[in-house]
């Protein structure tokens, strides 16, 4: 029975009027509060940006390592001789008397064995070669020696340089703490990346060549500074390799200048960032980012029973999509569990839906579906991101990222000395404990090469 009283009607129009702006509102109210705990960009902004950072669980806090209460520990090994870097004998610090009596009646006893592992400081070391040669009585040439592991007309030996490279751009060590640890000036150092980045420099072609031809191809770019200016970083990635390009732009030029015009063979993994439309091969959207702004919408809309449900059918899935060519199954039993997958997650982007954030989120799979099922027809291909960003330090071997610099002309020599060497080092994955010495015999111009790992 309708309600004809003109009051009645103007007052209900009123409650809906405030009843909607009420929503609105809460709905202006979480997305500040979200921006202001993630950041402006949401879920995508890194971790090192965000202006509040969550505290870890109050169970994690509490868990402490070690070994529990009553485990039997392995207890320490002794180093045997032939394990040993060094043996030193160690004397008796009596002489000819003993403390205790101060008689002179003293005798030789077994020698007992206390084993140590000990630092020695990294320390430059002066050395001056004296290079003996030979006369020619016949041609009068003087035929001399040349000093081991140096480069021409180099101060720095490759050792030095070597290490120098290793702390700077693999571990992370300030260049000032380097000049005070081992002696060097940072000038030098600098001048000394240099030189070793310029060596390094005609690698990248061949890099980019091979990423080329790979049949997985990733890409991803992420917000960097340069000398107080915006810029970004891109890399181009493989299993094998990691190119990092700097560059002021986001633009598909960036992209296109690595992957060329030519076709090229294989997939490329990324986001769905527009500016790697124009790949000349075929793209994989990353579920990684597709299980992120899943997420998204269920923080967007909390209280939506719908949202909950379809979160909770979703996430389930692509993550198993993402997990599943890494376990330890044969090729026929992956590519069936894969089709049996692929084909629930159509059939689950195509139920109907009420919500518009859900209707928009299956358009994505509905619009492109040419671009996230790639993973179901070729197990090389991974439904997500693979982590290059964190180097690949489980794979030996060698592998240099190429050099892009960030400006023509730096008035910073640090931030020349970044860009140049920062991709020879850092972005490659040398291993961690001592393989970047290996480089140094080949240090010298006209024999610059990498193998990728």
């Amino acid at each position: 029975m309708l309600n004809a009283c003109p009051e009645c009607f103007a007052r209900q129009q009123k409650i809906d009027r405030l009843v909607e702006e009420n929503q609105r509102l809460k709905g202006q109210l979480h997305r500040q509060e979200r921006r202001a705990s993630e950041g402006f960009f949401g879920s995508y902004t890194s971790s090192s940006k965000r202006p509040v950072k969550e505290k870890s669980l109050e169970e994690n806090q509490a868990k402490r390592g070690g070994g529990k209460p009553g485990h039997k520990g392995h207890g320490r090994k002794k180093i045997r001789p032939d394990d040993a870097d060094h043996i030193r004998e160690v004397e008796a610090p009596c002489g000819d008397r003993c403390p205790h009596c101060n008689r002179r009646h003293l005798a030789d006893v077994t020698a007992d064995e206390r084993s140590v592992i000990e630092s020695v400081p990294l320390k430059a070391e002066k050395i001056l070669y004296r290079l003996n040669g030979k006369l020619c009585l016949d041609c009068h040439k003087v035929v001399r020696a040349k000093p081991p592991s140096v480069m021409p007309k180099a101060l720095y030996g490759n050792q030095l340089v070597a290490n120098v490279a290793d702390m700077h751009y693999v571990h992370g060590s300030p260049m000032g703490r380097i000049e005070a640890q081992i002696g060097i000036s940072y000038a030098a150092m600098v001048q000394m990346l240099h030189r070793l980045a310029r060596i390094f420099e005609p690698v990248v072609d061949r890099l980019i060549a091979d990423y080329r031809r790979s049949p997985v191809k990733h890409a991803d770019e992420s917000g960097w500074r340069t000398d107080g200016s915006n810029g970004y970083v891109w890399l181009f990635a493989t299993d094998r390799l990691s190119i990092f390009t700097f560059r002021d732009t986001r633009s598909s030029s960036v992209p296109a200048a690595i992957l060329g015009n030519k076709r090229l063979p294989g997939t490329l993994v990324v986001d769905r960032y527009k500016g790697y439309n124009k790949a000349p091969c075929a793209l994989h959207y990353c579920y990684a980012h597709l299980l992120r702004n899943l997420e998204d919408i269920e923080k967007e809309f909390p209280e939506s029973q719908e949202v909950r449900t379809f979160v909770a059918t979703v996430a389930p899935m692509l993550s198993l999509a993402m997990g599943l060519r890494n376990q330890p199954i044969s090729d026929a039993t992956f590519y069936r569990r894969a089709a049996k997958l692929a084909k629930d997650l159509r059939a689950t982007m195509r139920m109907p839906a009420q919500h518009l954030g859900i209707r928009a989120y299956q358009d994505i799979f509905i619009d492109n579906e040419k671009r996230l099922y790639r993973w179901a027809k070729d197990r090389r291909v991974p439904a997500g991101r693979v982590e290059h960003w964190r180097g690949g330090r489980r794979r030996w071997g060698v592998a240099v990222a190429g050099r892009f610099p960030v400006r023509l002309r730096c008035l910073n020599p640090r931030h020349r000395s970044v860009s140049s060497a920062r991709s020879s080092n850092r972005a490659c994955r040398f291993p961690a404990h001592g393989s970047l010495p290996r480089l140094t015999p080949s240090l010298s111009p006209g024999r610059c090469g990498a193998r990728a790992g």
